[in-house]
C-alpha cells in the first residue's frame, strides 16, 4: 500500500480522524474526506436492500457523498484508517484528488460493465493489485482481506458465482490464495 501524501502546508488545520478495520467513517456534512493511512470502500444499497459497492479508496484519494450524489452512502474501513476532512471552502485545494476519484470511479464502472463474469472478477482483481498491491515472491498480493461476498457486491454477480471463479483461477494458476482471505496474483495474469 502507498505511504500517505499528507501535506501540511496545503491542507492546513484540518480534522483528523482514526477509525478501526470495519468501522464505518463519519461523513461531513458539506466537504470531502482525503484518506491518509489505509483503505476503505463506499457502498450504497438497492430499493431491494441488496449492497453495492461504489468504489475502493486508499491513501492520496479524496471521496464522500458529495462527489457522489448516491443516497445512502456509507464508508466502511478496510484496514486502520486515518482521514482528515476538508470542509467545503478549501475543497478547491483538492481538484488533483477529485479528478482521479473521477477517473477512478469510470475505471471501477467498466469493470463492473464487463460482459464475461470472469472477466470481470480478474479485471477487479487486476485493479485492486494495482491500486493496493505489494510484490511477495509469488506475485502481487492484494493487501485487503476480501471477502467473497464482498467481492460479488463490487463486480454485481453472487457470491456463489465469485466462490465457483475463484477456484476457477485458482485452478488456472492466476491466483494463488493459501492464506484465507490474502489474494495473490499470479505473473501469469
Amino acid at each position: 500500500m502507498a505511504f500517505s501524501t499528507y501535506t501540511p502546508a496545503l491542507y492546513p488545520n484540518l480534522r483528523q480522524q482514526t477509525f478501526t478495520c470495519r468501522q464505518l467513517v463519519t461523513m461531513p456534512f458539506n466537504g470531502l474526506l482525503r484518506i491518509e493511512r489505509g483503505a476503505v470502500r463506499a457502498v450504497t444499497w438497492s430499493e431491494q436492500g441488496t449492497a453495492m459497492t461504489l468504489g475502493y479508496w486508499g491513501v492520496g484519494d479524496v471521496l464522500g457523498q458529495s462527489l457522489s450524489g448516491v443516497q445512502p452512502y456509507q464508508i466502511e474501513c478496510k484496514t486502520h484508517v486515518e482521514v482528515s476532512y476538508i470542509p467545503q471552502n478549501l475543497c478547491y485545494q483538492s481538484l488533483d484528488e477529485i479528478f482521479r476519484h473521477f477517473q477512478e470511479t469510470q475505471a471501477f464502472f467498466c469493470i463492473v460493465r464487463s460482459e464475461s463474469l470472469r472477466d470481470r472478477l480478474v479485471q477487479l482483481l487486476a485493479w485492486l493489485g494495482q491500486k493496493f498491491g505489494r510484490e511477495v515472491a509469488q506475485g502481487i498480493l492484494i493487501d485487503l482481506r476480501l471477502t467473497h461476498q464482498e467481492i460479488s457486491e463490487a463486480i454485481g454477480i453472487t457470491r456463489i458465482t465469485v466462490t465457483r471463479l475463484m477456484c476457477r483461477l485458482e485452478q488456472e494458476g492466476i491466483i494463488d490464495r493459501t492464506r484465507p482471505q490474502y489474494i495473490v496474483l499470479t505473473s501469469r495474469l
